[in-house]
């Protein structure tokens, strides 16, 4: 699949899912601002293609600054700074609809490993960096096959996997699979195996 045809994919599915997803998202940023003081937007920097920072985009489900107490950026289920509106955006993955905003400016893809954090890319082997060879995606190959509940190593090689083999018919598949994976919430977090571990000293 050439670039073109995945871009012109991206552009029209994401054109088609903001229009019609539009008044849902005004409905679930008015619910996260009526519950929790903040804004009801979430940005955050990740690493694009070849490791390019850009900030992505998603609807608010924990307490404003909830990055900074507890656990910071590691989430359990159960995470007391989760919001009410924020367990029921995250079982359906309503959080990431604004994903979509990114895809249209370019930064992410409908489909491509999900985008990670800098100070985890730096802890990318080299053949763990080929996962930045193509853009991040709002769904992929790893994120069907366990998504967080996997380990972060088997992530890794899924993602290297659809790399290496990405192609229209493969999407169209993820797609496809991502859909049955939103209705059922299955690997939402990570437990006791998955989920990306800090290097120890």
């Amino acid at each position: 699949m050439t670039d073109a045809v995945k871009r012109a994919l991206d552009v029209t599915l994401a054109s088609i899912g903001l229009v019609l997803s539009a008044p849902l998202l005004a409905v679930l940023a008015a619910a996260i601002r009526l519950e929790s003081p903040g804004h009801p937007f979430y940005t955050q920097t990740r690493a694009g293609r070849d490791g390019r920072p850009f900030s992505i985009l998603k609807l608010r489900t924990m307490v404003q600054g909830a990055e900074f107490t507890g656990a910071g950026l590691a989430i359990q289920e159960g995470d007391e700074r989760i919001t009410r509106v924020g367990r029921f955006l995250r079982r359906y993955s309503l959080d990431e609809l604004p994903n979509l905003f990114n895809v249209l400016r370019g930064e992410m893809s409908i489909v491509g490993p999900r985008p990670t954090l800098l100070h985890q890319v730096e802890q990318y082997t080299d053949r763990q960096r080929g996962r930045l060879k193509v853009k991040p995606g709002i769904t992929g190959w790893a994120q069907i096959n366990g998504r967080a509940s996997l380990p972060w190593s088997e992530r890794i090689e899924l993602d290297l996997y659809y790399v290496e083999h990405r192609s229209l018919a493969l999407d169209l598949r993820i797609i496809a699979r991502t859909t049955e994976l939103v209705l059922s919430g299955q690997g939402l977090y990570k437990g006791e195996r998955g989920g990306w571990q800090p290097p120890t000293a």
